[in-house]
């Protein structure tokens, strides 16, 4: 029984050498944590920086918003207020021809004014048709009109104004295109 003991004590020298050879389990297990970790706080900074960014963006975009909100809170108002203006105009026309009502007139036309001063002073802006070349974008084609006189495409008669708000079209203007004559007719009148 004596050697069994001795043996014993040897056995576990040895066993102590080979656990300081061999990495110890819970050492393992540690760096196994530890890199876990680090992948599981690398992954968490990755989506922190994603929603960072998001909503610095959403922010852009709602501030943006907001501001083209205010810029054209009125174009409601203004839109409404434009056949008042039409109406008003007309009135100027048919009071024109009528000398009985000058001072009626008068009081139309400062009234007129006065409103476009206002609704000015707002951003309401009238596009100016006569004259010009014809621009899809704020021009309405009602019809088109033979002439030798225009440029072709030009703009030479106005049916409705039309009005922007700030940059913003609010109204296009109903306009009279010129175009050159048709050779037919041309033809038929040498002719004759």
């Amino acid at each position: 029984m004596t050697e069994d003991k001795k043996e014993k004590p040897s056995e576990n020298i040895k066993q102590e050498e080979n656990k300081k050879d061999q990495p110890d389990v819970a050492e393992t297990e540690q760096t196994e944590d530890v890199e876990g970790l680090k992948k599981g706080l690398l992954e968490l900074k990755d989506k922190y920086l994603r929603l960072y960014a998001d909503f610095e963006n959403y922010k852009r975009v709602v501030a943006k918003e907001k501001e083209e909100l205010i810029r054209y809170s009125n174009e409601e108002l203004m839109k409404e207020l434009l056949s008042v203006i039409d109406h008003l105009e007309l009135a100027l026309q048919h009071s024109s021809n009528n000398e009985t009502s000058t001072a009626l007139a008068e009081g139309v036309k400062m009234t007129l004014k006065e409103l476009k001063t206002i609704l000015e002073k707002f951003g309401l802006v009238t596009i100016e048709a006569l004259g010009k070349p014809f621009d899809p974008f704020v021009h309405h084609a009602m019809s088109q009109i033979e002439s030798e006189e225009n440029d072709e495409n030009t703009v030479i008669t106005e049916f409705r104004k039309g009005y922007m708000l700030k940059d913003r079209i609010l109204r296009a203007a109903l306009v009279g295109v010129s175009k050159k004559p048709s050779q037919q007719v041309k033809i038929d009148s040498e002719e004759e």
